[in-house]
């Protein structure tokens, strides 16, 4: 249930505060994602008594809370992922932001946060994009990191709805993901730990999701693996790809591919690249539409199902698994090469690729949604211009 707003947030009252101290430049190849942060940020201020204060675009700098800040003590914080892009005609575009802001205001109402009009705050996003334009890197594959964030900040230690939010968004220029090629990832498929479960929180983009995946993270790495694929009970159901939706491909008994992901639920975050990815391979797979997608099968067949573990050791073994990625705003698509399994390296293949670092099936998407996102395809108004 959404916590009413008496006064909405409203775009036209914004107001810009220049810095007097405009940062210098990074070189792009020097860029570390999110090490680098622009000039100016956008806040607004939410109280449960008067609604939304005026937004503000400021310089960027720290926050001030007080020490009793909700968020603080039980973590009533979420954030959104997005990319502002630059096309060959020097013009900003952002891809599928309705996706976002809808996944925002449900988060928000999880948390007893206001909602909020999501084309309102894009209109704010759309301005800070041309308060620190130039930010956007320009360089082949170069992109800018959107971090919209609402934190709880109500003084007090009583755990309850917090009566005072505050709204920021903040940037960071980010280089070409795969700077030196792209080259596929070892998992940990993890029986000990859990990332969400049924009737929790891990469909929602929550701080508190993220955290608690560290450690694990950093046992992976002790065992010579990059990520952790996070399985779920007795039968090692498959979930992510550490913070990436997780997708397979395997070839069946007809000779028919069949593409998969696991379906939306309460421990699978609705990742917009997944929903563009799911799109655009059901509309290759349809005879009815014209789009076709090069590197995919021409007959193909697309599934939100479950998925175990012991299905892709199995298909590994007689030899029918295809393909394993993930896919995410940060790298888009990431092929995977090798899953450690109960004491066992499940193998998956990654051949067909142009470079070697995607199959055929992961780089045909890859090389796709970039075209869509930099505004050299066009594809259902997914790229937004600013």
């Amino acid at each position: 249930m959404s916590v009413p707003s008496v006064a909405p947030l409203d775009a036209s009252k914004l107001r810009i505060e220049l810095t007097p101290s405009p940062k210098d430049l990074p070189d792009p190849s020097t860029l570390v994602f999110g090490q680098t942060f622009t000039d100016h940020m956008l806040t607004a201020k939410w109280n449960i008594q008067t609604g939304w204060a005026d937004p503000v675009i400021q310089p960027y700098g720290p926050l001030a809370l007080d020490p009793s800040s909700t968020v603080l003590h039980y973590a009533p914080t979420l954030f959104e992922g997005m990319k502002a892009y630059v096309d060959k005609q020097g013009r900003t575009r952002l891809f599928r932001p309705d996706l976002n802001m809808a996944r925002l205001n449900r988060g928000a109402a999880r948390l007893a946060f206001p909602t909020l009009d999501g084309e309102t705050l894009t209109e704010l996003i759309k301005e800070l994009l041309r308060v620190d334009q130039r930010w956007i890197p320009t360089a082949e594959g170069c992109s800018l990191y959107i971090r919209p964030t609402m934190i709880g900040t109500r003084a007090s230690l009583g755990v309850g709805p917090s009566t005072e939010v505050l709204l920021f968004v903040i940037l960071s220029p980010v280089a070409k993901y795969y700077a030196s090629g792209a080259k596929p990832v070892s998992l940990l498929g993890s029986t000990k730990d859990v990332r969400a479960w049924p009737k929790g929180t891990g469909s929602y983009k929550f701080g508190l999701n993220y955290g608690a995946c560290v450690q694990p993270q950093l046992e992976a790495a002790q065992q010579g693996y990059q990520q952790v694929l996070w399985l779920y009970g007795d039968d090692d159901e498959v979930t992510e790809v550490g913070m990436m939706n997780f997708w397979g491909a395997k070839r069946g008994a007809n000779g028919v591919v069949e593409l998969f992901t696991p379906p939306l639920g309460d421990i699978i975050l609705p990742g917009v690249t997944r929903d563009s990815v799911l799109a655009l391979a059901r509309a290759h797979a349809d005879p009815s539409h014209p789009f076709r997608l090069a590197g995919l099968p021409d007959e193909l067949v697309v599934s939100e199902r479950k998925v175990t573990m012991p299905e892709l050791r199995d298909a590994a073994r007689d030899g029918s698994l295809l393909e394993v990625f993930g896919t995410g705003t940060a790298a888009v698509v990431t092929s995977v090469e090798r899953i450690g399994y109960r004491d066992e390296d499940v193998v998956v293949p990654v051949e067909g690729g142009s470079t070697g670092g995607f199959g055929r099936i992961a780089e045909a998407f890859y090389d796709v949604l970039q075209a869509i996102q930099y505004g050299d395809a066009e594809h259902e108004g997914w790229s937004v211009l600013v």
